[in-house]
């Protein structure tokens, strides 16, 4: 018999994800909440709630379910240098942290992040 797992059941997982006002683009992955501030080079703020506009749960790209961060515009960095993680919070716990593709930042500029799928919940085989 095969596994089964209703959608609805995934996307309470990601929507949980999706309860992240503080998006920020790190130099390493923090260990911890108390640890972003000291690798964050920029940050925004974002909308709380699957389905706002900053987040969208959506199928997943093989099966399953994904929950994706909309591109940020007029990011001002708050410090030079390379980030390599996009990382969200809640105010108080750290909940996700994503490798993306490499951007060097400076604060003498204004900079576009793109989309960027934060997890994808395949279904069970």
């Amino acid at each position: 018999m095969a596994k089964y797992v209703a959608d609805a059941a995934m996307d309470l997982a990601l929507a949980k994800i999706a309860t992240c006002t503080h998006l920020n683009f790190c130099t390493t992955q923090p260990a911890n909440y108390a640890a972003i501030a000291g690798v964050s080079k920029a940050n925004v703020t974002l909308t709380a709630g699957a389905g706002n506009g900053d987040y969208t749960v959506a199928d997943g790209d093989t099966s399953g379910r994904k929950l994706t961060v909309a591109e940020q515009t007029g990011i001002v960095p708050t410090a030079d240098g390379d980030v390599t993680y996009a990382v969200l919070d809640d105010g108080t716990t750290l909940l996700a942290a994503v490798l993306i593709t490499t951007k060097t930042v400076a604060t003498t500029e204004t900079w576009t992040s793109p989309a960027f799928d934060v997890w994808e919940i395949k279904d069970p085989a």
